[in-house]
Formats: C-alpha cells, sequence, structure tokens
C-alpha cells in the first residue's frame, strides 16, 4: 500500500486515530468480509491490514503508540513508520516519516500547532485514577465519563456526542489532532448480542455485534473529522482478547489472538459524508 509522506499531511491535514479496544483482527476481517460493517467498508476497499501489537494491553500498546510506535505489519523486513521521535540509530525512521523532538507524538503535534483531544473510553482512560490520568495527560485536553465507559452499552454514541462539542469548538485556523479511545469491543460486551444475557457473559459473538454496533456510528465521527478540512485517519486496535483458545480469556499474554490486529489509514477527503 502506498501512503503519502507524513511530511506533506502534518499541518495541512486533520489528524484523527481510533483505537477499536481489544478488537480481534479475525474478527474484524471476517465482519467486514460479511458485509456487515457497511461504514468502516467505505473507507477499507482493501480490507484490513494484519499487524502486530506493541503490547498485549491498552496501556503498554497506547504508551507504545503515543511514542509513535504503531502496530507493526506481520510481513517480515523494517516497516518504515508515520510518525518517530528523533534518536540515533532508529532503523524504521524514513525519508516520508514525521520526526518529532518531543518526547512523545502529542507533544510533537503540539509542537507543530495542533490542538489535541482525547476522548477515552476503558479505565486507562479514566482520570478518578492516578493511573488512568497518564494516558489522558498526554493531550491539551481530555474527556471521560461512565456515560462513554465499557458499562454503557451506547458509549460510542455518547463519545461522538463528544466529538460533535470538541469539532464546534475548534478555531477554524487551527488543525486539530483527535484521539478516541473506543471501548465497546472490550468486556463487558455480551449486551451488544441479541438474547445475550449476563450470565452466560462475553463471547466471540458479543465481541463481533460489538464492532457492528461500533460501525453505526463511525461514519458519523468520520463526517464530523472531515468537515473543516481533508483528516487523516487510523483506525486500528490495540490488542486482541481470548475467548478460550487454548484454555486462555481475556488478554495479557502472549496468545496469536492478542497479538495479531487490525489496521487500517487512510484520508478522508474534505466534505466526506459517512
Amino acid at each position: 500500500m502506498t501512503r503519502p509522506s507524513m511530511h506533506s499531511i502534518v499541518g495541512s491535514h486533520d489528524l484523527l486515530f481510533v483505537t477499536l479496544d481489544t478488537l480481534r483482527h479475525d474478527v474484524a476481517v471476517e465482519e467486514l468480509a460479511a458485509g456487515r460493517l457497511p461504514n468502516l467498508a467505505r473507507v477499507l476497499p482493501d480490507g484490513w491490514e494484519r499487524r502486530h501489537t506493541p503490547g498485549s494491553f491498552t496501556f503498554a500498546a497506547h504508551s507504545a503508540f503515543f511514542a509513535g510506535f504503531l502496530p507493526t505489519p506481520d510481513t517480515p523486513g523494517r516497516h518504515p513508520r508515520l510518525f518517530a521521535a528523533r534518536f540515533g540509530g532508529s532503523e524504521t525512521t524514513a525519508e516520508d516519516t514525521w520526526v518529532f523532538d518531543e518526547p512523545d507524538l502529542v507533544a510533537g503535534l503540539r509542537k507543530a500547532g495542533y490542538r489535541t483531544v482525547c476522548v477515552g473510553g476503558v479505565g486507562f482512560f479514566n482520570p478518578e485514577s492516578r493511573l488512568g490520568q497518564v494516558l489522558p495527560g498526554y493531550f491539551d485536553e481530555s474527556h471521560w465519563s461512565a456515560a462513554t465507559g465499557v458499562t454503557d452499552p451506547d458509549s460510542f454514541a455518547h463519545q461522538v456526542g463528544v466529538v460533535e462539542q470538541v469539532v464546534a469548538a475548534q478555531p477554524e485556523e487551527q488543525p486539530l489532532f483527535l484521539f478516541v479511545n473506543v471501548p465497546a469491543l472490550h468486556q463487558p460486551n455480551w449486551f451488544y448480542l441479541d438474547g445475550a444475557t449476563k450470565d452466560a457473559g462475553d463471547t466471540r459473538a458479543s465481541h463481533a455485534a460489538a464492532l457492528r454496533y461500533v460501525d453505526t456510528h463511525i461514519g458519523r465521527l468520520f463526517t464530523l473529522m472531515a468537515a473543516r478540512r481533508a483528516c487523516f485517519t487510523i483506525v486500528c486496535s490495540d490488542h486482541g482478547t481470548a475467548y478460550g483458545e487454548d484454555g486462555h480469556v481475556g488478554h495479557r499474554i502472549g496468545h496469536d489472538v492478542v497479538w495479531t490486529v487490525p489496521y487500517a489509514d487512510f484520508v478522508l477527503p474534505k466534505g466526506y459524508e459517512g
């Protein structure tokens, strides 16, 4: 896949980074192929890229993401990165990589003139704990509430509502870097599957149903972010999760269903209607 030079993107485009927290690669591929993700299908004509995450759970993966280490293509080789901190000996900083001198990507984009905003989802973005303040603390502005958290079945719709307010308040001349951590795929997700019960718990099927729920609202997010100018967009998972494979349940383990994630990046043209 040919990507534009990030030197031509940073400064001229708004930036949207969406992590579909806990989304499994196999489920993402199956749902897209079956035609059950129409809004994502519009922006993913070539489907998902199969990649490996730098971390097996949310905090580790996002710490790497915000340092410029996005999920790595699973094919052999040294894969040039979109963004990289300047440091000697980097083998994945290439001609088209946007290099920053600050200690993290968010600070680098702030230095480049971006307003940086986080709309959190899972517990690592819940500021009620000191640990939950670390990742949102990278940003100029962060938003989290119980309504955007893992226990609300309409969490992503609430997050998009927050984004609508963020975009409405954005100065026209200033570029925006918006990060959204989507919690719907994370446990609990049983309530997205018709007929499921809390006692039965989460399953691979309810995980897939949660992705279909996200798809119903993600087009609106894309429309909001492309209203002012073209928007370079990254959509990926931070890690997968196990539903009984080889006896494993959950993540923060070194299993293929955890390490393998879906990834995509693309440009939303100005005025995109999702």
